[in-house]
């Protein structure tokens, strides 16, 4: 009996370490995370991973606020690159508040930090959390809709290298806000503004000409812009993912507008869904600046014709694979 169990602890003190190298590489964090209860070895080999907790991983979970504290208190998460509190429940301003007043804990090597949908947290909440990771590269506040500029305020204050901002919802940031976005990031390759609707011309035309390094720019559902900002586009040399879905109005995107984008020749995807003042003179200069398209939305625009397809043909046929041209019923051709 002496024998079996020396044998017994042998192999978990040899193999389970092994075995657990190899597999929780391939790991849902969730998973590793049940699997520290199940034997002293197991936890040993798991916490002794770094890569494994380089992500902490609390999207959608109950009582998110507690376990991020609890989390953040254990030596494993002090390399922590990645934090997700996406659609979580039950995180608020006095979590991000205890953590900074306890004043042991900074994240330095956090690099992305995702506060989607988090609706109980306010500018405060924003101000305590960015204190905790000078160094994050990403930030994500999409639907907060109570956030105002006092958020971003803290945002360029504690987070000198934002390259990645997705704003998306935030309907209460102003032109004050984006403005800071635009003195502070000249170095940004992502920003998402979608239903920004307090956004202007003029705090776009900031963006677009000091944060020329752009690269992805979400405008989706804004119908506030006009050709004056939508002309500046066309100086984003790097840009390749643009969404301008529902940029309709009397005095929004026209062909003006779309033929200075056509200057953006590393554009891969682009959606003019329901630019409905666009005709096929704006798509055509797009077929012949912009050959490297992979995507092209012209769903609902009654101004096109089968013309904007012939173009579309001769230019960029070696790299689209998706043209949306539902509702267009002035193109016969697909019919």
């Amino acid at each position: 009996a002496a024998a079996a169990a020396a044998a017994d602890e042998a192999w978990c003190r040899e193999t389970v370490p092994r075995v657990m190298e190899l597999v929780s590489p391939r790991l849902p964090q969730r998973d590793a995370c049940v699997l520290l209860s199940v034997s002293p070895w197991c936890h040993r080999a798991l916490a002794a991973n770094p890569k494994l907790w380089e992500v902490l991983d609390l999207h959608e979970m109950k009582k998110a606020g507690e376990r991020l504290i609890s989390a953040l208190s254990l030596a494993r998460y002090r390399h922590l690159k990645v934090v997700n509190l996406e659609f979580a429940q039950d995180i608020e301003d006095r979590h991000f508040l205890r953590l900074k007043e306890t004043g042991a804990i900074l994240l330095e090597e956090l690099e992305f930090l995702n506060l989607n949908a988090c609706q109980k947290i306010s500018d405060t909440g924003i101000g305590a959390a960015t204190s905790l990771c000078p160094n994050l590269r990403a930030l994500s506040i999409y639907w907060i809709v109570g956030l105002t500029d006092a958020s971003i305020e803290h945002v360029v204050k504690n987070c000198k290298q934002i390259i990645d901002l997705n704003m998306s919802g935030c309907k209460n940031i102003s032109d004050r806000g984006i403005q800071l976005v635009a003195d502070n990031y000249q170095g940004l390759q992502k920003l998402d503004i979608t239903r920004c609707i307090k956004l202007t011309d003029d705090a776009l035309q900031k963006v677009l000409e000091k944060c020329s390094a752009l690269e992805s720019l979400n405008m989706y559902a804004l119908s506030s812009f006009t050709d004056k900002a939508y002309t500046k586009i066309g100086y984003l040399g790097n840009l390749t993912f643009l969404d301008l879905c529902g940029a309709q109005g009397s005095q929004n995107l026209t062909d003006d507008g779309l033929s200075s984008i056509s200057r953006c020749g590393s554009l891969t995807y682009l959606n003019l869904s329901w630019c409905v003042r666009v005709t096929d003179v704006g798509v055509v200069a797009i077929a012949q600046g912009c050959r490297s398209l992979e995507l092209l939305s012209l769903f609902g625009i009654l101004g096109v014709t089968d013309a904007c397809l012939e173009a579309l043909s001769k230019s960029c046929s070696n790299s689209l694979t998706t043209l949306d041209v539902n509702g267009c019923t002035g193109i016969k051709a697909h019919r």
